[in-house]
């Protein structure tokens, strides 16, 4: 599907691309969203350039990322898609900047894009030009993601709560209470990773598009670009540092877990060694032999009952003693 954005914020959707010889002189933005061959060659033989495909958005050196070819600035970016999902991905997104004109080539659609075209309306007349579009859309892409980062940066913090608990409140767990946390973990892990990798990728874009020339001649656009590595390393650097909060809240989730398998088989160690005497007492007396002068005795069970007791009790409290319990 291909959409065109005009100067004055008017959106027309390119359908039928027999009768449509050329793009609107005011068009600014083109967004091709999971662009059909088609409707790839149509842009191509309108604005005179090659459009990469699919397949072309997923190299990952920057010589095929980051280049200019025939006046027309090709640059991708890995941005972040499904982050209110179980499963975050990166989903690689395309600008072009041929002449006056923005073009974006997407297979999937992300929340920024969206947030972007909602507030087109509100942005002044001399920030409607191809670069400056960008400029504001990887403003608002930068946006969105550090919400995302606010939004898992919370919900970290729920979750060290839950697994550290309250001391106050001495609650019962389940016993795959921490097993099921680990599965939390490693979702809050995925979603930092991907934020950094987006982060990375766009910090690479940044420094690229800053260099042409259309925004070293835009002072504006230009100091938004600035602005907007900047909030990209210190997200960078946040996202560093979450992860490594994430890190430690695995290393102590597993501690937890090591501290409870221990508990248990301390409990099933002490239990055997408490009752190792009274079965030392029973072996004894259940031996057969002839002569045992305790079998002719009346009260010679209640005996045997006692000494049982008091060889279980003496070891129990000797661990209690030692605080073993």
């Amino acid at each position: 599907m291909i959409t065109a954005y005009c100067s004055n914020c008017r959106s027309v959707e390119i359908r039928d691309l027999s009768h449509a010889a050329s793009f609107p002189e005011d068009v600014v933005w083109i967004d091709m969203v999971e662009p059909t061959r088609d409707e790839e060659l149509y842009v191509e033989k309108i604005l005179g350039i090659e459009v990469p495909t699919r397949d072309d958005l997923k190299d990952i050196e920057p010589s095929a990322r980051l280049y200019v070819e025939n006046d027309a600035v090709f640059m991708t970016a890995s941005l972040l898609w499904k982050a209110d999902t179980d499963v975050p991905t990166l989903t690689d997104v395309a600008f072009i900047l041929a002449g006056n004109r923005l073009v974006t080539i997407r297979y999937a659609h992300p929340k920024s894009f969206a947030l972007f075209i909602a507030a087109l309306h509100r942005l002044p007349e001399n920030w409607r030009s191809g670069a400056a579009l960008l400029a504001k859309l990887l403003e608002t892409i930068v946006d969105r993601t550090a919400e995302i980062l606010e939004i898992s940066v919370s919900r970290i913090d729920i979750l060290s709560t839950h697994v550290f608990g309250d001391r106050a409140k001495k609650v019962r767990k389940p016993s795959n209470y921490l097993e099921e946390k680990l599965r939390d973990i490693a979702g809050h892990h995925r979603m930092i990773s991907k934020v950094r990798d987006s982060l990375g990728s766009l910090a690479r874009l940044l420094t690229f598009f800053h260099t042409i020339p259309a925004i070293q001649q835009d002072r504006e656009a230009k100091e938004l670009c600035r602005t907007v590595s900047r909030d990209i390393q210190s997200l960078s650097e946040h996202a560093s540092f979450v992860a490594a909060n994430i890190t430690f809240l695995l290393d102590a989730s597993l501690g937890l877990i090591n501290i409870e398998q221990n508990s248990i088989i301390k409990i099933f160690s002490i239990a055997s060694v408490v009752f190792l005497p009274p079965t030392l007492v029973a072996s004894v007396y259940g031996m057969n032999f002839q002569v045992m002068p305790e079998l002719t005795w009346a009260a010679g069970y209640p005996y045997s009952l006692a000494l049982m007791v008091i060889s279980a009790v003496i070891p129990f409290f000797f661990f209690r003693w030692k605080g073993w319990l």
